[in-house]
């Protein structure tokens, strides 16, 4: 059988970065593992919101949260209320000093994980699974795409 390799790290360090940057010798585990539950906390609050990516830097006793976004607005708020509420949320949890930037994908039909959640989303609400993978794979060729594949698997 053939060996797989997973696409994500498969890229790294060529034409994709790191998700977590930041370096520990001695608490590593458990820096990763708060990554992880902010990430978690993260996509389950803003699953709305078109997240596409999380980013997170650390530097001594601050973190730093980028957001990739095709709907930034949901998740600012008006006048920031809402980004303001999400940073106190994430202070209190972690302890640390956090800093949210917001960034909005201009193109959402190119990207790989807001395409797949909104194929997952068409076939929740009864469309026809062959419908709304051609669909997504029109309207990411029309955008630019070189090429597209998508595979549904499932009940």
């Amino acid at each position: 059988m053939g060996q797989k390799v997973h696409p994500y790290g498969f890229r790294l360090g060529y034409n994709r970065t790191w998700q977590s940057r930041w370096y520990a010798e001695k608490n590593y585990p458990a820096l990763l593992h708060e990554d992880v539950d902010l990430r978690t906390e993260l996509k389950k609050r803003l699953a709305h919101a078109g997240v596409a990516r999380i980013d997170i830097e650390r530097a001594a006793n601050k973190l730093k949260i980028n957001i990739h976004t095709s709907r930034p607005g949901i998740i600012i708020g008006r006048k920031g209320a809402e980004v303001d509420k999400l940073r106190d949320d994430l202070q209190k949890k972690t302890g640390r000093e956090i800093f949210i930037n917001i960034m909005e994908i201009h193109k959402p039909e190119l990207e790989a994980q807001l395409v797949s959640e909104s194929v997952g989303l068409q076939m929740e609400r009864r469309v026809a699974f062959r419908r709304a993978m051609k669909k997504a794979i029109e309207s990411a060729m029309r955008f630019g795409a070189k090429g597209v594949k998508i595979r549904v698997s499932g009940r």
